[in-house]
């Protein structure tokens, strides 16, 4: 007897639909899977025998062949487990036609017939969306992220027994409500890092919120403990809350790498802050499956990286094609994925290797070598890639002995830069670039035209600075995002100046560059 069903599995954080073919004939007892399944895949065949003993089923007694369509296709994980099993069970009960053909099976079955939680159920579901299906069976822990899938009727299942007893009895199933097209009114809360907690430093908070507002990437250096990492942290608490679209994106990503929690959907941008001894696969991701690493992590958020220049120089070079491109394309011996890579790159350095350079109140050990070296870790080309280069100085002690701070909160800086943001939102309605850092550059030409005077200046520190076409794209983008963040349609000569100035690092003379000198 031959019996079809629907599962999914996983290729990189996409979903890809699975025909699961059962063809339970005569022969000696066996049980085979084929189609490319990875070694979890094949262990499903000593899960599923055990879930039917607890669900009192009889397992067919002669040779059971199990066919996972695509073939050429690689399958992995366990979300195939219970599509596998039902297809089997088929073979021995009686089950409605539209069980079979028109529903999605997701599951991890354990020895005792519970549905376990499952990687990228939002993916994966939306893999029979895309096909066609409209219904969904799915284990209750996935039962909340599967229901932000469009147009697709979502049920959730505790076992193979309540699963098997409602197709076959009509008994009703966990029932998800539709929440498509919206976010939940709230899902995270907590006491986030807020910029009240930074005592002066007002060039570098400046930075901080023109940062914000155009989704531009940033570099802080400066002495050890002078705030640059308190100020890093702190982005992702003036950034605006993620559309629906964008929360679906990276929940996505998050719910691969099983890194939901009890979260069904991620509402804020997230904040990714890897160490400095993270590999390459850590970084860009792979593995077998691939999995994202921790530039698909921050997708939609912040990559924050703290002591830049201790990174290898494979792991700092991997981020300049997903900077420029948005994704970026892991390709293994074993398959190959595309991978989101849409996000806001924060570094912090200290201004040499004793970290004191350029500090008043300390002298700094390095020579010309030492500082020549420690300023190559870091390559001209991401350089290029960075848009506002900010110094943070040592805080003086007037300052740092307040009783209260006088600084603005998170809350009063996240007002002007969604204003900033809408003014974005309203100019480039018609373009998926909704951000003045994504803008290429025929619509940076036409929204970011200049006076004869910015011209000027801007030719000046163009050739002053010996400034690349990279960088200089990167300042238009900048003045354009002071222009919006001043409530301006036109950029003025003191937008551009501005934004000039936070090109510190290519203002050193040539051999010295770097922060600090």
């Amino acid at each position: 007897m031959l019996v079809r069903t629907f599962g999914a599995t996983l290729l990189g954080v996409e979903g890809v639909l699975v025909s699961v073919e059962v063809d339970a004939g005569r022969g000696l007892p066996a049980f085979h899977i084929v189609g490319q399944g990875d070694r979890v895949v094949a262990e499903s065949r000593d899960r599923i025998r055990a879930a039917f003993r607890q669900a009192k089923l009889e397992f067919p007694p002669g040779r059971v062949t199990v066919n996972l369509a695509p073939t050429e296709l690689p399958k992995t994980g366990s979300a195939l487990d219970l599509s596998i099993a039902l297809g089997i069970a088929a073979t021995r009960i009686r089950l409605p036609d539209a069980a079979q053909e028109g529903t999605l099976y997701l599951g991890e079955l354990g020895l005792d017939g519970r549905l376990a939680w499952i990687r990228g159920a939002l993916s994966l579901v939306a893999a029979a969306h895309t096909a066609g299906i409209r219904r969904a069976i799915v284990p209750l822990p996935n039962l909340d992220e599967a229901s932000f899938c469009p147009d697709l009727e979502v049920m959730g299942a505790a076992s193979l027994t309540d699963l098997l007893q409602a197709l076959r009895s009509g008994a009703s199933l966990a029932v998800a409500e539709p929440r498509s097209g919206s976010l939940p009114a709230q899902l995270e809360c907590g006491d986030e890092p807020d910029l009240r907690d930074v005592w002066g430093q007002e060039s570098a908070r400046r930075a901080l919120e023109v940062a914000a507002a155009g989704g531009h990437n940033l570099l802080l250096s400066g002495p050890p403990g002078s705030g640059k990492t308190l100020l890093a942290r702190r982005l992702p608490g003036i950034l605006p809350p993620l559309s629906f679209a964008h929360a679906l994106e990276a929940t996505r990503v998050h719910s691969v790498a099983g890194l939901l929690g009890a979260r069904s959907l991620v509402t804020s941008p997230p904040l990714r802050a890897p160490h400095h001894t993270t590999s390459e696969v850590g970084m860009i991701g792979g593995g077998r499956p691939i999995r994202p690493g921790e530039i698909s992590l921050a997708h939609r958020g912040v990559l924050f990286l703290d002591e830049l220049p201790e990174f290898r120089r494979p792991v700092l070079e991997a981020l300049r094609q997903p900077l420029e491109e948005g994704e970026i394309r892991v390709v293994r011996g074993h398959g190959s994925a595309r991978l989101p890579a849409r996000f806001q790159l924060v570094g912090a350095m200290n201004a040499c290797p004793c970290g004191y350079a350029g500090d008043s109140s300390r002298e700094c050990l390095c020579d010309d070598g030492q500082l020549r070296r420690y300023r190559a870790r870091i390559s001209g080309p991401l350089f290029d890639r960075i848009d506002l280069h900010v110094a943070v100085t040592r805080v003086p002690w007037r300052t740092l002995s307040q009783q209260t701070s006088t600084a603005e909160a998170s809350a009063v800086v996240r007002e002007r830069i969604l204003a900033a943001r809408e003014q974005q939102r309203a100019r480039y309605s018609d373009s998926p670039h909704c951000l003045n850092a994504e803008l290429p550059l025929r619509a940076l030409r036409r929204h970011a035209r200049l006076g004869p005077k910015a011209q000027a200046v801007l030719e000046r520190a163009f050739e002053g600075l010996g400034l690349s076409a990279r960088a200089l794209v990167r300042v238009l983008r900048v003045a354009r995002t002071l222009a919006d963040l001043d409530g301006k349609q036109a950029v003025a000569t003191r937008h551009v100046a501005e934004a000039i100035g936070y090109r510190q690092f290519d203002s050193a003379p040539a051999g010295t560059r770097g922060p600090g000198r």
